[in-house]
């Protein structure tokens, strides 16, 4: 890997610890896609764990930095909202005439009966039967690489696997799977000249075409007797049979981001972490068996989002530190999951811990992830499978990391398999 990661890790940490505490602006985008982020939380949470940032680019906000504190927000939706009507569930706040509810940017009851309704294409039951598929369709996507030559995993594995699961619980056209990945990106980018959205009215013409290739899906479906995919669910459930385009494009959006950037992140932070800790990597070839407890301590270690935010329904306050109504909150999730005071070593993958599951990366509440289980049996599946095949990928140079506070994810990761 890069020599250079630790040249950029000192910069950072002189940097995080020479800037005012008032002018600290964890939020930027560009900390996440130079991966230097890490030393600005470790200050906030010993010195702010409950910080004002006054100006950046996506207006003033609380950064919520320690695990308890973040659990704490995240636990009370009666005082902090996530309705998209205050500004949603993310630093960027939609533009008013854009704010499209989802069942994630909403309050109960609301919230509660449309979460009902597709939550049964993820219950255990039907996790049962696409266990033989993912398996299946891992396997085939493993064989298809070429063993001993440069390749990028997140377009060759991570994508591909996650876009055909998508692909599957939508019973969406198998041939166009690639698009959802390009509409989760098109989502959740920052415009940016040269990005895959450039300014935001590209963005809503992209997400207008998603919304237009699932109304003819809606179509089929809700002429057709209810089945099992996620589009039937919704056309055919009762408290989402009548949505507005909106809420509809809303859900949609919800479903593809969540379906989408988890797993795909996960899938390659895990091959990334292995490598940046070889003894791991080792101590798993040795016992597959340690798969299970490795893949939520691999989504602890990733934490796939950042953040979550809230806004402030009342004058409040967050250990000590008055909130005022309508301020923007911040839950730095992956600043939790690095919180020395609740999980030892918290920067080191250690695939063996004793209680993995101990993360903020799937949120906590009523918006916990609907797809949790489906991400770690992905995750599980993909890993025993490649224990079958290679006896070790190599990652051959940095990765290309996405330019967001929000996804954090990777672009590209180039590697070399070995049988």
């Amino acid at each position: 890997m890069a020599d250079g990661a630790g040249t950029i890790g000192d910069q950072a940490r002189a940097a995080a610890y020479s800037t005012p505490l008032e002018d600290l602006n964890p939020g930027d985008p560009e900390l996440f896609r130079t991966d230097s982020h890490w030393p600005y939380f470790e200050r906030l949470r010993a010195e702010a764990p409950v910080h004002w940032c006054k100006d950046s680019e996506f207006g003033p906000y609380w950064s919520v930095t320690r695990y308890n504190d973040i659990m704490a927000v995240d636990t009370n939706h009666a005082v902090f909202s996530s309705d998209a009507a205050l500004g949603g569930i993310t630093i960027r706040d939609a533009r008013p005439d854009l704010r499209r509810p989802s069942f994630i940017a909403m309050d109960p009851p609301r919230h509660d009966v449309q979460r009902k309704t597709v939550s049964p294409a993820v219950a255990p039951a039907n996790l049962a039967l696409m266990e033989p598929i993912i398996r299946e369709r891992a396997g085939r996507i493993l064989d298809e690489l070429p063993v001993g030559e440069t390749f990028d995993w997140v377009d060759r594995v991570s994508i591909e696997l996650t876009t055909q699961m998508l692909a599957t619980l939508f019973d969406f056209p198998f041939e166009d799977r690639r698009l959802l990945t390009f509409w989760s990106d098109c989502a959740t980018a920052l415009p940016i000249k040269g990005g895959i959205v450039e300014t935001e009215d590209e963005r809503q013409e992209k997400l207008l075409e998603c919304l237009a290739y699932f109304t003819g899906l809606w179509n089929e479906r809700v002429n057709a007797p209810p089945a099992g995919d996620l589009v039937s669910m919704m056309a055919h459930g009762e408290h989402t049979r009548n949505m507005t385009p909106d809420e509809y494009l809303g859900n949609l959006t919800l479903l593809i981001v969540g379906g989408n950037d988890t797993t795909r992140n996960s899938m390659t932070g895990g091959v990334y972490a292995l490598n940046k800790f070889p003894g791991e990597y080792d101590k798993l070839r040795a016992n597959h068996s340690l798969v299970e407890g490795m893949v939520p301590e691999i989504i602890r270690w990733q934490t796939p989002l950042a953040h979550m935010r809230r806004t402030a329904r009342v004058d409040t306050e967050i250990a000590g530190t008055p909130i005022k109504q309508g301020d923007k909150v911040l839950m730095w999730y992956v600043s939790g999951n690095r919180d020395e005071a609740v999980i030892a070593n918290p920067d080191a993958l250690i695939i063996d811990r004793e209680r993995p599951r101990q993360h903020l990366s799937f949120g906590f509440g009523i918006h916990r992830c609907v797809g949790n289980r489906l991400a770690e049996l992905q995750l599980k599946i993909v890993w025993e499978e490649i224990l079958k095949r290679f006896s070790h990928i190599d990652v051959v140079g940095e990765p290309r990391r996405v330019r967001s506070s929000f996804v954090k994810g990777y672009e590209t990761l180039p590697v070399v398999i070995r049988r």
